[in-house]
């Protein structure tokens, strides 16, 4: 049975006959947005009003989109060289600096279509971006995505306002899966936020960062520009393996099984490699100087959400926001009314940056 604080399913539903049209699958996928949208409201309402402040007063002065003049703009705005190339006029907006830019780093590869406990990683991922979306998009604010599966990558612009926000979301649960057997690219989905340079904002990795270690070098060049939050989206067999005799492991993103025998020799390696890779992860995102929020499909991730949101709010009002918080052992889930002091990883030597003052 599915417990009550999981997440909605959202991965896309394979097309059947008798379902041409797809309506069903679109049917379904906005009733579990919008679900995970009241579950998100419902929980996460208030939690961080009053942090964001303004830089300046005033219309904003960083340039932003040119539009076509209209009579009474401000003639001091015109942008020439897009007027010269239309030959029509055309006036610069400007962007208020107290306006937050949000991207979302959305790691959908196979290794995600994946889960054993609650829910897969995926509904997850797309639950932590609608976490996201909430607490950021607020006063003006936008958030955008560039979305991998390995197999392609996509760029959403940033829109702001709540019926962009809706359908920022739908875009990202509604992306098709790849094949099994293509391997994740998250290193090439950093780079494409980073070039062309974005303006300065919050920039949010969602991912499970299996696999080698080499989106590094992409992330300490974000930080250079943006504040970073990562977010590990984690599963109970992604760290230790079940007593369960002979199985098949398949790695989905490079089709290679291979059958193994459970014995208690093999599940200390494969827990020790797990907690080795864990802790690379963690050691290179603390180098990279992004907070680091981990989700569980075993646990309540709004729960989880709540408590490090909370942490980064008292961190930037003056209390301490590094160490690590202590966690419940793997596979014991946190009830919503749980304490505070459970259920989050929390690494961050940054600035209050994501969740906090931007």
């Amino acid at each position: 049975m599915r417990p009550e604080w999981a997440p909605p399913p959202t991965s896309p539903a394979p097309v059947t006959a008798g379902d041409v049209s797809g309506e069903r699958a679109q049917a379904r996928l906005a009733a579990s947005l919008r679900t995970l949208e009241l579950t998100v409201r419902r929980r996460l309402d208030g939690l961080l009003q009053g942090n964001h402040l303004g830089l300046v007063p005033g219309p904003g002065t960083e340039p932003g989109e040119p539009r076509p003049y209209q009579p009474g703009d401000d003639v001091r705005r015109m942008d020439w060289a897009v007027t010269a190339r239309t030959t029509e006029p055309h006036i610069r907006e400007t962007i208020a600096d107290r306006e937050l830019e949000t991207q979302l780093v959305v790691d959908l590869s196979p290794s995600l279509d994946f889960g054993t406990a609650a829910c897969e990683k995926r509904d997850l991922v797309v639950a932590a971006c609608a976490a996201v979306v909430h607490l950021t998009r607020g006063g003006g604010n936008r958030v955008g995505a560039v979305v991998a599966t390995g197999a392609r990558t996509e760029r959403l612009p940033a829109r702001g306002g709540e019926t962009a926000a809706r359908e920022l979301l739908r875009r990202i649960a509604g992306t098709p899966p790849a094949p099994e057997g293509t391997r994740g690219d998250l290193p090439g989905a950093l780079e494409a936020l980073r070039r062309p340079p974005r303006r300065r904002g919050l920039v949010v990795v969602v991912s499970d960062f299996l696999g080698d270690v080499d989106w590094e070098r992409a992330l300490r060049a974000l930080r250079a520009r943006h504040d970073l939050l990562a977010v590990e989206v984690v599963d109970p067999r992604d760290e230790e393996l079940p007593d369960v005799g002979t199985v098949v492991l398949a790695d989905p993103e490079t089709g290679h099984r291979r059958e193994v025998t459970t014995t208690a020799t093999l599940r200390r390696r494969f827990a020790a490699e797990a907690a080795a890779h864990r802790a690379r992860v963690a050691a290179a995102l603390r180098g990279a100087g992004a907070a680091h929020l981990v989700l569980r499909t075993d646990r309540d991730w709004v729960a989880d959400v709540v408590r490090f949101a909370v942490a980064r709010k008292r961190g930037w009002s003056g209390g301490a926001t590094t160490g690590r918080v202590p966690t419940p052992a793997p596979g014991a889930a946190t009830s919503p009314g749980a304490s505070p002091d459970a259920g989050i990883e929390l690494r961050s030597a940054a600035s209050p940056g994501p969740f906090g003052r931007a």
